[in-house]
């Protein structure tokens, strides 16, 4: 998922060079999005690891 976020991020900054604003801000908002909802899976995974499954 991170992965994908950084791709958005790239086709935002290539698009933002190029001139095109509208697919710039698309994209950039698109790899926010991704990148927020890896952060929030990231931090349950923690917790779970850390209180769940802890032996």
């Amino acid at each position: 998922m991170l992965k994908w976020s950084l791709i958005f991020l790239v086709i935002a900054l290539i698009a933002s060079i190029f001139g095109f604003t509208d697919i710039a801000a698309g994209a950039a908002s698109i790899a926010k999005i991704i990148f927020f909802v890896f952060v929030v899976f990231f931090v349950v995974a923690l917790i779970l690891g850390v209180s769940i499954f802890k032996k």
